[in-house]
């Protein structure tokens, strides 16, 4: 299968484009690549999106530990190669466990989580699953994170959603990671 939004050289970028991609550039991402590069065909839309995953990536009240085990649990629920090859190793990175990761991949429940971990694991696999949060489910979650936490954590699990359709449309490229793909 062939990328079908891929890479726009520079020469045949438009203002709004150059602009777009110099934002991404110039922040904490450092470079144009993932869901970046088919979104850079609607510039604006990719400006709101970029700003909005800028806060839920490196901001949000959960940590960096947290927010990757779920955008790792919504790159499996996608089945989002791109995520999963840049976010696996930054979810090591951070201190997840790489049982945890594999338990992921492979579709199964991790073992030995700590609290918060477990909190993140359940919400997101019950929102993605269910399409909604249970009661125990939510409560555990607003005792770890507290309502701000929870609602950061929505947000991560739309926004990783949104990516992962726009990669899987777009059949995004996949690139070179130390994370061994997702299996079938």
């Amino acid at each position: 299968m062939s990328e079908r939004l891929g890479p726009i050289p520079p020469a045949d970028m438009t203002a709004e484009q150059r602009a777009a991609a110099q934002a991404v550039i110039d922040g904490p991402r450092g470079a144009l690549y993932g869901p970046f590069v088919p979104l850079l065909h609607s510039p604006e839309l990719m400006a709101c999106t970029q700003r909005l995953g800028e806060y839920l990536r490196y901001r949000s009240a959960l940590g960096t530990r947290l927010t990757e085990l779920a955008i790792l649990v919504t790159a499996r629920h996608w089945d989002q190669q791109v995520e999963w090859a840049i976010h696996a190793p930054i979810a090591a990175q951070e201190g997840v466990p790489q049982a945890v990761i594999d338990a992921i991949a492979e579709r199964r429940r991790p073992d030995g989580l700590a609290p918060d971990e477990q909190a993140v694991y359940d919400f997101c696999r019950e929102l993605h699953g269910t399409k909604q949060v249970g009661d125990a489910t939510w409560a555990a979650a607003v005792l770890q994170f507290g309502e701000k936490g929870v609602t950061d954590l929505m947000g991560i699990n739309g926004y990783y959603t949104l990516l992962a359709m726009v990669m899987n449309g777009a059949r995004s490229a996949v690139p070179p990671s130390t994370a061994e793909p997702l299996p079938d």
